[in-house]
């Protein structure tokens, strides 16, 4: 039986979810609707599981009024 790999974070953090409790308790599903793809993708964002496209990160921006430095930062020792 073959071993689940385990999935690795990005380096790639996020505020995602501060701001969307801060945007009046947005649910993951409202920011995936906002930004045309799936909830499972937002977790995955969110969770710094998936890099997104450039394109989506500044589509999520966006959504919070705020420039993309301000919602995504690169490096491992980065706070969440």
């Amino acid at each position: 039986m073959a071993k689940a790999k385990k999935v690795e974070k990005t380096q790639i953090r996020n505020i995602i979810r501060a701001l969307r409790f801060a945007a009046g308790e947005m649910t993951q599903q409202e920011l995936a609707d906002r930004i045309g793809v799936s909830r499972q993708t937002v977790v995955a964002v969110e969770k710094a599981r998936y890099s997104p496209s450039l394109e989506l990160a500044f589509r999520i921006a966006a959504v919070f009024g705020r420039p993309l430095e301000q919602v995504f930062f690169y490096g491992p020792d980065v706070a969440e």
